[in-house]
């Protein structure tokens, strides 16, 4: 597996991609919710930030991570990757590249907040509420 760049030709690709892992992890979030994520997401969340992503080897991405500044603002696998190493490797890369220490996680997605405390990332806050005000709890980590 390879850490590649994006490019914004990559963003439909990439939306789908999100929207597979939501679908598969965050069993909280409304069909409403990912209507109102997705185009703040492909609008505004991807260009904001630096992009990587991996491939599978039929040139299909199966998961990227979004990196602004020393926090990851979004870590997203395929479900049919989960638990292959792609979410590791590009939060591996993000630490250790892009110089990532911390990031925000959705209480209420356990296996998340397990597989940052498994790569060394501790809760030091919560807020109640997400970034957009939704009744979204959110653990702020770091490594």
């Amino acid at each position: 597996m390879i850490v590649e760049n994006v490019f914004p030709e990559h963003y439909a690709e990439m939306l789908a991609v999100w929207e597979n892992s939501v679908r598969a992890t965050h069993n909280f979030i409304t069909e409403e919710d990912i209507a109102f994520f997705k185009p703040i997401i492909i609008e505004q969340a991807f260009p904001a930030v630096t992009l990587k992503c991996i491939k599978d080897a039929d040139g299909a991405i199966i998961g990227f991570v979004g990196v602004h500044g020393a926090k990851v603002e979004m870590l997203f696998i395929a479900d049919k990757a989960r638990g292959q190493g792609v979410g590791k490797l590009l939060l591996e890369y993000a630490m250790g590249v892009l110089n990532v220490n911390s990031v925000d996680v959705n209480e209420q997605n356990p296996l998340a907040v397990g597989f940052y405390q498994h790569m060394g990332f501790n809760v030091v806050s919560r807020s109640p509420l997400d970034d957009m005000g939704k009744p979204f709890p959110i653990l702020h980590m770091k490594s």
